[in-house]
């Protein structure tokens, strides 16, 4: 009887631990999005590092994002590395952490996290994108062609991607497709000047 009685004292006590350790987490949480807000972007840190946890998914992640917009880049990436270790096949951190990779210009490890977004989600429309225009800047126009052209079958009225295969096409001397593809722009955004650009150059 009293075994049963210890075990039911230390089963509330945790649960009372674990209550005002979320309640702690919370209010930390609440006041790095009010710092954030009002720009004061290491008071938001400090809110958070004052209940740090290593093996916590949320508070690297967030971390991650609050240390990169102070300039940090370096300490965010190490915070977007912990989110990922600790759900590798989060997409998440993984888009997180291009940003600071991109703001070192660590492009090496920009294009490995996407390749790695696209082993987890080959149809991740953000990372086909942002590969596409990578291939695109390296004039590396078959691979772009293949990114852009796989985000306008999944969505054949996104603007962004339309607007991009467009040129992909134009650059490659598919004019034909290219002219299809500037005027489907023009359904999106009738002043285009890009997309007017694209037409003019196409005789």
């Amino acid at each position: 009887m009293k075994k049963g009685i210890l075990t039911i004292i230390l089963a509330f006590s945790v649960f009372v631990i674990m209550a005002q350790d979320y309640s702690r987490l919370i209010t930390a949480f609440s006041d790095s999005y009010s710092k954030e807000k009002a720009g004061k972007y290491a008071e938001a840190v400090s809110a958070l590092k004052a209940c740090y946890d290593a093996n916590s998914y949320e508070i690297n992640l967030r971390l991650g994002w609050l240390t990169y917009l102070q300039g940090q880049f370096t300490e965010s990436m190490n915070f977007y590395r912990k989110a990922i270790d600790l759900m590798p096949y989060a997409i998440e951190p993984r888009l997180g952490v291009v940003l600071p990779a991109s703001s070192l210009g660590n492009w090496d490890e920009v294009i490995s996290q996407y390749n790695k977004i696209l082993e987890i989600d080959p149809n991740n429309t953000v990372t086909l994108y942002r590969m596409g225009l990578i291939s695109y800047d390296k004039k590396d126009y078959t691979q772009a062609l293949l990114k852009f052209e796989k985000i306008a079958n999944l969505y054949p009225f996104d603007y962004q991607s339309v607007l991009m295969l467009a040129w992909t096409n134009y650059r490659l001397g598919n004019y034909r497709e290219a002219k299809v593809l500037f005027n489907k722009a023009l359904f999106y955004s009738p002043d285009d000047a890009s997309a007017k650009e694209g037409l003019s150059l196409i005789k």
